[in-house]
C-alpha cells in the first residue's frame, strides 16, 4: 500500500534528512535536491525558549516572532524602559542589545545512530531493562560525540524508537536585540484575534548572533522577498514543531476528551484568572505579569480548539477510521502483526493507569503545587547535586553531560524575578496544593505545619535568595554539601519533596511512559514496514520541512479573504473603536495618512502542516526567498495540528509578510540600516 493513500495533500512535518524529494517534485516542480537542503537546514534556528527562526542576511542578523521573543523583551525591560510597550531599534549594531537567557541552535549535521542504539538492547527482554540500557547507550553517544566534535549532541527518536538520529548542533549564546515593534502592533487584537483571521500582527522581531564580540558570518541565509502573495504559489516552511501526537489510539482520545484535557483547561483557566488579578493592581503590576498572561492565554486557546475537535463526533471518527485502517494493514502481515501485538491495548492501560495518578504526578514532578521560578530553581539545584555524583548513563536524562553547558546557561539567567508575582503565584499554588491533596496529606502537613498558604508563601518568598545569580552559582559550585547545608525555604523545600517527585516520576516513566513508548514504537514499526519512511515521525521540536500552498481563509466569509493589507489595519481597528488591544501605537497613529493607503502585504494564510514550535519559522519559495514568517494557526484547525492533518483546504497557518514588514520599517521605523541590509545593500 502506498503511503499517498493515506496522506492528505500538503500533510508532513518531513526531517530533512528524510523528505520525499520526488513526491514534492511532482506537487510543485521543485528541485529539492541534498544541497538544497543543507542550504535551508543551515539557514534555518532553533530558539531555545520554544520557537525558530532563520538567518536573513550574511551578517548574523535572524528573524522571528515578537511573540517569541516576548520573554527576552521582558527580561530587558523595566519600569523605566518597557522594550515591550515601546519597541526597540538599536541604532548601531554598538546598541544592540544582548539577550540575557537566548540561546539559538544551528542544525550542523544529522547522523543515523539506529543500530548502535538498538545493539544495546540485544538480548533484554524487560521493558525497565531495556529504558535503562537505552538511555546509557544515548547518554554515552550524546557525550562521545559532544566531546569528539565540540558541538551540541542530541539524539532524537523517531517513530516511537524506529529510529535513532544524532543532531549536531553549532550553538550561540550570544545573541543580541535589533529590533522590535511595540507590542500593541504586533499583537495586535489581543487574545480576541489571536487564532482568529482576518490577522493584522506586526509579529517580527530581528536579533544577530555574535561570537567572540563579532558578527558570526552566518552559513547560509535566506533572501527577502518584496512581492506580493500569489494564491496557489508553492511554498515550504523549515522550522522546529513540538510534540504531536498522530500515532496516539482512538482509546487514548477518548480519555483525553473526557478526562485529561477538561482537567487541563479547568487549571489553564485557573492561572489566567490569577495573572489576571495580579495584573489588574497596576500598570506595572501589569507589564510584571504581562509575559505569563499572553503565554497562558495562548495556551487556553490552543488546547480549547483541541479539544472542540476531539469533542467533534467526525472528527473522532476520522482517527477511528485512520486506526482501523493502520491495523487491518498490519493484520495482513502475519510477522509484522506478531511483533505489534497487543500494543493498542497496553496504550489504553497505560494511560488509564496515568489518569489514576495525574494528580500527583503534576503536582510533584509537573511542579503543580509549588508554583514559582524559586522552586523550579531550586530543584534544578537540588537534581544537579545529587545527579552530579552519578555516572553520565545512570543520570536523569535532562542533567546529562552533554546537556548541562545549555542547563547552566538556563539556570544562570540574570533575567529579574520579581518577588511579589512569585509570592502571588506560590501562594495559590499552595492552595491547589491542599485543595488537591487534602491537609491530612504528609506533605501538606510539613510544609505548611499548621499555618495558613498565605503565611507560609510570605515567608518562603521573603527569605530566598535564589533571585541572586551568584547564590545559585555558589549552591552548585558546592556541590551536594552546600545543597544539604543550604538555609534557604525553597532549597529546603526541593529537598522535601525531591523523593516523592521522583518516585511518582519513576512510577510513570515505568507503568506509562516506557510502556506507551514501547506500544507506539511497535505500531510505529509496523507502519514502517508496511510504508517505509514515506510516513513522516511525529514531531519532536527538531527542524522539520513542511510544503504547502498560500491559500485564502477557508472556513467562513471575512472582509479580506485572500490577505490583509497594512492600510487594513484602521478599518479593521475601526469596528472595535480603536479601543483595548485595538489601539495602536503612537508611532503607526503619527503616520496614519500614509499608512491608510499602503495596500502592501500584512498577514496571509497557508496550508502547510505545522504545530505549536513552528512560531518564527521562515515561509519561502523554492529559491530560497523569504515571503514571511509563520507566527499563528487558526482556532478550528488546533485538533488537526496535534493529533491529524485535515486537508490542504481546512489547514490555515497565519503568517506575518516580508513585503507588509519592509514597508513599515521604512515608513513607520525609519530602520534605514536594518532595511539595507535585509535588501542585500
Amino acid at each position: 500500500m502506498k503511503a499517498d493513500s493515506i496522506l492528505r495533500g500538503d500533510e508532513g512535518m518531513w526531517p530533512l534528512n528524510m523528505v520525499p524529494k520526488e513526491r514534492i517534485r511532482k506537487l510543485y516542480r521543485a528541485n529539492v535536491d541534498d544541497a538544497w537542503l543543507m542550504r535551508v537546514q543551515r539557514a534555518s534556528v532553533r530558539m531555545n525558549n520554544g520557537g525558530s527562526a532563520s538567518f536573513v542576511s550574511p551578517n548574523g542578523l535572524i528573524a522571528t516572532n515578537h511573540h517569541v521573543a516576548a520573554d527576552v523583551l521582558y527580561s530587558l525591560s523595566s519600569e523605566r524602559r518597557n522594550l515591550m510597550r515601546d519597541g526597540y531599534l538599536a541604532s548601531s549594531k554598538a546598541k544592540e542589545l544582548k539577550a540575557p537567557q537566548l540561546e539559538v541552535n544551528v542544525l550542523w549535521e544529522i547522523e543515523d545512530v539506529t543500530d548502535e542504539v538498538e545493539s544495546s538492547l540485544k538480548g533484554v527482554k524487560s521493558l525497565k531493562d531495556r529504558q535503562k540500557k537505552r538511555r546509557a547507550a544515548i547518554a554515552r553517544i550524546e557525550k562521545d560525540s559532544k566531546d569528539r566534535t565540540g558541538l551540541r549532541s542530541d539524539v532524537v527518536t523517531l517513530y516511537n524508537g524506529g529510529l535513532y538520529h544524532l543532531y549536531r548542533y553549532r550553538k550561540y549564546t550570544d545573541v543580541r536585540l535589533v529590533f522590535a515593534p511595540e507590542s500593541a502592533i504586533a499583537s495586535y487584537g489581543g487574545d480576541i484575534d489571536n487564532y482568529e483571521y482576518p490577522r493584522y500582527s506586526l509579529d517580527v522581531t530581528f536579533f544577530r548572533v555574535y561570537e567572540n564580540g563579532k558578527p558570526i558570518r552566518s552559513p547560509e541565509w535566506f533572501r527577502w522577498s518584496t512581492g506580493a502573495p500569489v494564491m496557489g504559489q508553492a511554498l515550504f516552511i523549515a522550522g522546529h514543531p513540538g510534540s504531536t501526537d498522530r500515532l496516539t489510539t482512538y482509546d487514548r482520545i477518548r480519555l483525553m476528551r473526557d478526562e485529561g484535557m477538561p482537567k487541563l483547561m479547568d487549571y489553564i483557566h485557573r492561572q489566567e484568572v490569577l495573572l489576571q488579578q495580579f495584573s489588574g493592581r497596576s500598570p506595572e503590576h501589569a507589564r510584571r505579569a504581562d509575559d505569563r498572561l499572553h503565554s497562558i492565554q495562548n495556551v487556553r486557546k490552543r488546547y480549547a480548539g483541541q479539544l472542540a475537535a476531539i469533542q467533534s463526533t467526525p472528527f473522532t471518527e476520522a482517527l477511528r477510521r485512520r486506526e482501523d485502517l493502520f491495523r487491518r494493514e498490519i493484520s495482513k502481515r502475519p510477522k509484522i502483526k506478531k511483533k505489534v501485538g497487543r500494543a493498542w491495548e497496553e496504550v489504553a492501560a497505560a494511560s488509564a493507569y496515568f489518569s489514576k495518578r495525574r494528580n500527583e504526578y503534576l503536582i510533584f514532578e509537573g511542579g503543580r503545587g509549588f508554583n514559582t521560578r524559586f522552586f523550579s530553581l531550586a530543584r534544578t539545584i537540588v537534581r544537579l547535586a545529587e545527579e552530579d555524583t552519578k555516572p553520565n548513563a545512570r543520570r536523569l536524562e535532562e542533567y546529562g553531560e552533554a546537556r548541562r553547558e545549555s542547563l547552566l546557561d538556563r539556570l544562570y539567567s540574570p533575567a529579574p524575578i520579581y518577588k511579589d508575582l512569585e509570592e502571588h503565584l506560590f501562594t495559590d499554588a499552595l492552595r491547589y496544593l491542599v485543595e488537591t491533596l487534602g491537609f491530612n496529606d504528609s506533605d501538606v502537613v510539613r510544609i505548611l505545619k499548621g499555618r495558613p498558604v498565605e503565611e507560609v508563601a510570605r515567608e518562603y518568598i521573603a527569605r530566598t535568595k535564589l533571585d541572586s545569580v551568584a547564590e545559585r552559582k555558589r549552591l552548585v559550585r558546592g556541590g551536594a554539601k552546600a545543597v544539604r547545608s543550604s538555609k534557604d525555604p525553597f532549597i529546603q523545600l526541593a529537598l522535601l519533596v525531591d523523593a516523592r517527585a521522583r518516585k511518582i516520576r519513576k512510577l510513570i516513566e515505568t507503568n506509562v511512559e516506557t510502556v506507551i513508548e514501547d506500544a507506539y514504537g511497535r505500531i510505529a514499526r509496523g507502519l514502517f514496514e508496511v510504508y517505509g519512511n514515506a510516513l513522516y515521525p511525529d514531531a519532536t521540536f527538531t527542524l522539520r520541512l513542511a510544503h504547502g500552498f498560500t491559500t485564502p481563509y477557508g472556513f467562513r466569509k471575512v472582509p479580506e479573504p485572500k490577505y490583509s493589507t497594512i492600510g487594513g489595519v484602521f478599518a479593521h481597528g475601526a469596528l472595535h473603536e480603536h479601543q483595548g488591544p485595538w489601539k495602536l501605537p503612537p508611532s503607526w497613529e503619527k503616520n496614519k495618512k500614509v499608512l491608510q493607503k499602503d495596500r502592501s502585504a500584512f498577514n496571509f494564510l497557508t496550508s502547510h502542516d505545522t504545530h505549536g514550535g513552528n512560531s518564527g519559522s521562515p515561509v519561502f519559495t523554492k529559491d530560497l526567498k523569504i515571503t514571511g514568517l509563520l507566527f499563528d494557526g487558526l482556532v478550528e484547525t488546533q485538533g488537526g495540528d496535534s493529533f491529524m492533518y485535515m486537508s490542504e483546504a481546512r489547514e490555515h497557518t497565519v503568517c506575518v509578510h516580508t513585503q507588509g514588514i519592509l514597508s513599515v520599517l521604512k515608513k513607520v521605523y525609519k530602520a534605514k540600516a536594518l532595511v539595507r541590509e535585509l535588501m542585500g545593500k
